[in-house]
């Protein structure tokens, strides 16, 4: 049995690979439906960018393995387990080719669910910084009667800021750009940057990445042209290209990889985090597909009439009545971000106190109608 196992362990890896592929089909399918290009461009850099290290990389990627499929065995996180999947396949390819990439490590994260949501729980706070830079620029050289949050008045007409104009995708497809360039000049001068370099040229893409935005809204408002068109996208291609692409590519000049190959002392293959990363993962997996419908309308008070509603999606339950909408969704599901994919703009966003409670008021509108919403988030008796 040793023997066979020995002769065939390759195969048996990657059927076991396959085999959580195949369990894992829907939430393969979730991950990718978000940035799939983006995704497997990092790991295509992960492979072809990576590089012979001493480090002891499979302890970080099992800790990276641990600690978010943790999480997701509790809350049932898709893109947890999703970028879980993604390192476990790192690990694999590590282990037989003692090969790694930092930078697409990094790559990897941008790119995930993970870091979408974070930036999408600061997207309030950034568009709204960028439109009162945009704003302090613009009152010298045109009229503005006023500013709120993301809409400019000027001569009587509102002019708003979308979230595309935030530049989320500039923002990742700039990083991404960058450790292209990073990789392509480590085979060109075959030395390998480090982890500080790698850092700081990251650092100077997002510094590169907030002016170009500035200056993408700039324009817009400056030409009146805020609607998705040819025009508008156009805009955000020229930004993208002048302010971060040109001048990465000067700057790379003098970003110089100074680390020579290293020669791997250990060439054994760690089968035991490779079991330990399937078993993880698997376990997971298992867990994941337990999820029912009525997980999130358990316990629900009474004040909620749950049997005159219905599931919009497997995480959201909708309740509709003469006067008012009642969402019931899982935590991941905040409303803001809700609101403005279904195309509502946020005109206002703040917590109040209600009955002693603290809870998220905000107004929204679309078809010039305006629309208030109240939310909070709900646990037994704790609000």
């Amino acid at each position: 049995m040793k023997k066979f196992i020995s002769q065939n362990r390759i195969f048996i890896i990657l059927l076991a690979l396959l085999l959580l592929s195949i369990l894992n089909y829907n939430t393969i399918v979730f991950g990718l439906d978000s940035d799939f290009f983006g995704i497997l461009f990092s790991v295509l850099i992960f492979i072809f960018g990576g590089r012979k290290t001493n480090f002891k990389v499979s302890y970080l990627l099992i800790s990276f393995l641990l600690f978010f499929e943790f999480i997701s065995f509790r809350l049932h996180t898709k893109s947890l387990h999703f970028l879980s999947f993604v390192f476990f396949i790192c690990l694999i390819y590590y282990c037989f080719t003692r090969k790694f990439s930092f930078i697409a490590l990094i790559c990897i994260l941008l790119f995930s669910t993970v870091f979408n949501k974070l930036f999408e729980h600061l997207t309030s706070e950034i568009k709204q910084a960028l439109c009162y830079n945009v704003y302090l620029t613009l009152k010298h050289f045109i009229t503005i009667d006023k500013i709120e949050g993301v809409n400019f008045y000027i001569n009587g007409a509102k002019i708003t800021i979308d979230t595309a104009c935030m530049g989320l995708s500039m923002f990742k497809t700039g990083l991404l750009t960058g450790a292209l360039l990073l990789t392509l000049e480590e085979r060109k001068q075959q030395f390998y940057f480090g982890i500080i370099q790698i850092v700081l040229f990251s650092f100077v893409i997002i510094l590169l990445n907030i002016l170009a935005n500035y200056f993408r809204i700039l324009l817009l408002i400056l030409m009146q042209c805020t609607q998705e068109n040819f025009l508008h996208h156009t805009i955000g291609i020229l930004c993208f290209i002048v302010y971060q692409v040109i001048p990465m590519l000067v700057l790379i000049r003098y970003f110089k990889p100074k680390i020579s190959k290293v020669e791997t002392q250990d060439k054994k293959i760690n089968y035991i985090a490779i079991v330990v990363g399937f078993c993880v993962v698997f376990i997971t997996t298992m867990e994941m597909k337990n999820e029912t419908n009525s997980d999130i309308l358990s316990n629900q008070s009474s004040k909620y009439d749950i049997k005159n509603g219905k599931w919009v999606t497997n995480e959201v339950y909708k309740i509709e009545t003469k006067n008012k909408l009642i969402y019931i969704k899982t935590p991941s599901h905040k409303p803001l971000i809700c609101w403005t994919g279904a195309g509502y703009k946020i005109i206002e966003s703040k917590e109040i106190i209600v009955k002693k409670e603290k809870i998220w008021f905000t107004i929204i509108e679309k078809n010039n109608v305006k629309f208030y919403s109240y939310w909070w988030y709900e646990c037994g008796s704790k609000k």
